[in-house]
């Protein structure tokens, strides 16, 4: 941390650091973000090679302000995925960490952050209110991995989306049903759409089906109506989910493509696709599974892996965001940005008031002042 003369206030250090996981290539902050962090009178560092895997050098850094440097010692860290332990092991007690931390996940960093007296605040975790639309991480990657999941189908499956006339013939449009129907479902129907398929869209929500029709598609009714807290679904009970797995199952045999992105906060993701409803479909059909990283909504999904079964391929591809790492990584900045900005008092010093209740949602593990005035740490969520 800088300091000025004359008892001037510290300036204030935001750190973005170069994401080492497997296929990982998004970078917390892009450097057309950096100028209004300095405006603020903020100390940018940026790791060497943070950029490079969404193909933006150092160079592009620096030349919009920002320093290169130590970005695990700056007083506020900006990441996108979950810190390994030997990166929480380069973090300090009192800094604040900003990233995509897994906290509803069973094998997490939330207690190693702590213990570290690390003040952390969970992208995931913010409250999805109109106010904190602009920080919603969630939604932004979504919609990422909604568009390419339409591509992914698009090449491995051995049909055309579009209707095309030509003078050998008319082809029928490909069909597509996408299972839930949140900000990925959606952004895979209009993509779906555009690219000349026929969309249908389902989801255990019926207040959801208004959407569905105002991308240009069509709404699967199997009359169940699941709907949860906070936009999300709760689990189904036992006779629901009977009822539903029927209903798909017949369903799902007259399309060329199905796309899931069912999931329910906290639990793995609910199974959606049968291995009868995979037998049933026409050989060269495909699915994309987009919960494959809590388990897959088809029985037959291998996370991470494309596979083909009773002739149908079936692709779950994991992190999709961090296959476009440029325009995922252009969203993911305004978001982290915006939420950090929040934190900020008028003289650009760390000072995240509590009472809001999207900084009291966002942090999962709180520094405090216990009665001997040492600092600790607690978990929170």
């Amino acid at each position: 941390m800088d300091t000025t003369r004359y008892g001037a206030p510290p300036v204030l250090a935001v750190g973005v650091v170069r994401e080492t996981g497997d296929g990982e290539r998004r970078v917390a902050l892009v450097p057309m973000i950096v100028p209004s962090l300095i405006k603020k009178g903020l100390d940018v560092v940026v790791e060497s090679g943070a950029g490079l895997g969404a193909l933006i050098p150092d160079e592009a850094y620096v030349e919009a302000g920002a320093r290169i440097g130590d970005a695990w010692s700056a007083d506020v860290v900006l990441k996108v995925a979950p810190p390994s332990d030997a990166e929480v092991a380069r973090m300090r007690s009192g800094q604040a960490l900003i990233g995509f931390l897994a906290p509803r996940n069973a094998e997490n960093q939330i207690g190693a952050l702590a213990a570290a007296g690390v003040q952390a605040f969970a992208v995931e975790s913010i409250p999805r209110i109109s106010r904190a639309q602009v920080m919603d991480a969630l939604s932004s990657q979504a919609n990422v991995a909604g568009y390419k999941s339409v591509l992914v189908a698009a090449t491995e499956s051995t049909r055309f989306f579009p209707m095309l006339t030509t003078a050998a013939g008319t082809v029928k449009p490909a069909t597509v049903l996408v299972l839930g129907v949140g900000v990925a479902g959606l952004q895979a129907l209009a993509t779906a759409k555009r690219l000349g398929g026929r969309a249908t869209g389902y989801d255990v929500r019926p207040e959801v089906a208004d959407q569905v029709r105002s991308v240009g598609a069509q709404w699967l009714d199997l009359g169940i109506d699941a709907a949860g807290e906070g936009g999300y679904a709760r689990e189904l009970t036992a006779d629901e989910r009977a009822q539903q797995q029927a209903a798909l199952e017949e369903a799902i045999k007259g399309f060329d493509v199905v796309i899931t992105t069912a999931l329910v906060p906290g639990r793995p993701a609910p199974r959606l696709v049968t291995a009868a409803a995979v037998e049933g479909m026409k050989p060269g059909s495909v699915v994309v599974d987009l919960a494959g990283e809590t388990g897959g909504n088809c029985e037959l999904t291998e996370p991470g892996r494309t596979v083909v079964k009773h002739g149908v391929t079936i692709c779950s591809p994991l992190n999709l965001p961090a296959t476009m790492p440029e325009h995922a990584s252009q969203l993911y900045s305004k978001n982290v940005v915006a939420l950090l900005e929040l934190m900020l008092d008028e003289s650009g010093a760390l000072a995240p008031d509590f009472s809001d209740e999207i900084l009291d949602g966002a942090c999962v593990t709180r520094t405090a002042e216990a009665d001997d005035s040492a600092t600790r740490v607690g978990v929170l969520r």
